[in-house]
């Protein structure tokens, strides 16, 4: 190990244990004495209760913003100026999010008897101003952890928050299984199958799909670059897992929210939506199911543009065997994407049906609801870049040059 790599490691940890201990520091003004059991709530009422959240939201938002919005997608596609202003847009949104989730939690805790010792304005204010606080302390130790460290801070900040429920889900299991709450043999087919959920992630996460590309003869400057061959990578999975996952549900509880403000919530068509899109239930399975399967395409298309990427082959001299420049290239590649988004798609369907056939086949166990095939697929994406990092740090000497 060289000395820049344990540096990142270092920096890395510390900044990890700097947000476990902001999580045990409760908001001021309240009586964490008086729950019970104290120790399983101070998280929650932290000063970093909303933790990154607020962020990802607001990030979600704007990528779906440029989607649909050319004029956004130019701006964020355009330079490094273009970049930063849809990063300070995307940290007013985060303002915003933040400052409404937090009032809200702090007004709910002024209504516990016992918990705020002193439940008025200015409480509601502080709490306030300490939870949003919090929201960008993570966003800025995420940055250094990335600018610094090793692997993506957000990522990490991720993923810490949820590994470290694992090791509670466990003990409750277990002493389930002593009292005989739930049979060993379950709870051994869990283990199996989350074994069989990791190394299938981990096959897809890394498998590509390459396609052949010619690079022609071509001067650069005094220097003439000879002709070669290279490859033209297409992940299965292009459109990650959090994008996909967390709009769908959107899809069908945004119209249903307007629709219980307009007829009322107790009117009996939404009250029978609301039922029929309860977790486990099979409409809502299968209705989820669809739009993630769509969404995958949609981000795909957004993420991967054969276009552009046509556009530059051309640019570069670069040809794929057999296809003509030009559309005729873009129309290949689109199929190729389309194609593999098919299987990784089915992939992610998968991955979000987890938790919901648990529930509506009475198998699941009473481990932490962030123990799911999303949290699975964050944790084991955020191992293989960090493994690619350390590698790539380990073979590079001072002053950037590879070994």
């Amino acid at each position: 190990m060289n000395r820049e790599l344990a540096r990142r490691i270092a920096f890395t940890i510390g900044a990890l244990l700097l947000f476990r201990l902001g999580t045990q520091i409760p908001i001021a003004g309240l009586n964490i004495s008086t729950l019970s059991p104290p120790l399983d709530v101070v998280s929650r009422l932290s000063i970093f209760a909303l933790g990154i959240i607020p962020y990802l939201t607001a990030a979600i938002l704007i990528r779906l913003l440029s989607v649909v919005w050319r004029g956004l997608n130019s701006l964020e596609r355009s330079g490094e100026r273009g970049r930063r202003r849809v990063a300070r847009a995307t940290l007013g949104l985060t303002l915003i999010l933040a400052a409404f989730q937090a009032y809200g939690i702090a007004s709910a805790l002024t209504s516990i008897p016992g918990l705020v010792g002193n439940p008025d304005g200015w409480f509601v204010v502080s709490a306030t101003a300490t939870m949003v606080g919090g929201v960008f302390v993570l966003v800025w130790l995420s940055e250094q952890i990335t600018r610094y460290g090793i692997g993506n801070g957000l990522a990490l900040i991720l993923c810490v928050g949820m590994l470290v429920s694992i090791p509670r889900d466990v003990a409750g299991i277990m002493e389930l299984v002593r009292t005989g709450g739930v049979s060993g043999n379950l709870v051994l087919a869990h283990a199996v199958f989350w074994i069989g959920a990791v190394a299938l992630i981990v096959l897809v996460e890394t498998a590509r799909r390459n396609i052949r590309v010619e690079f022609g003869a071509r001067d650069l400057g005094t220097r003439q670059l000879p002709a070669r061959d290279a490859v033209l990578p297409i992940k299965l999975n292009s459109a990650g897992f959090l994008i996909p996952v967390t709009v769908a549900p959107w899809i069908f509880f945004l119209p249903l929210a307007f629709a219980g403000l307009i007829l009322g919530g107790d009117h009996p068509l939404v009250a029978a939506a609301y039922r029929h899109l309860q977790l486990g239930q099979p409409v809502q399975l299968i209705l989820v199911s669809i739009a993630v399967f769509v969404l995958a395409f949609i981000y795909t298309a957004y993420v991967v543009d054969p276009e552009d990427t046509a556009r530059s082959l051309a640019q570069l001299g670069g040809t794929i065997p057999g296809v003509a420049p030009g559309e005729a290239t873009a129309d290949h590649l689109d199929r190729a994407v389309s194609l593999t988004t098919v299987v990784g798609a089915v992939y992610l369907t998968a991955l979000q049906l987890i938790p919901e056939v648990f529930e509506l086949y009475g198998i699941g166990l009473p481990y932490s609801m962030m123990i799911n095939g999303g949290a699975a697929l964050v944790v084991v994406c955020t191992a293989l870049d960090i493994k690619t990092q350390v590698r790539d740090v380990s073979l590079t000497n001072p002053g950037g040059v590879r070994r």
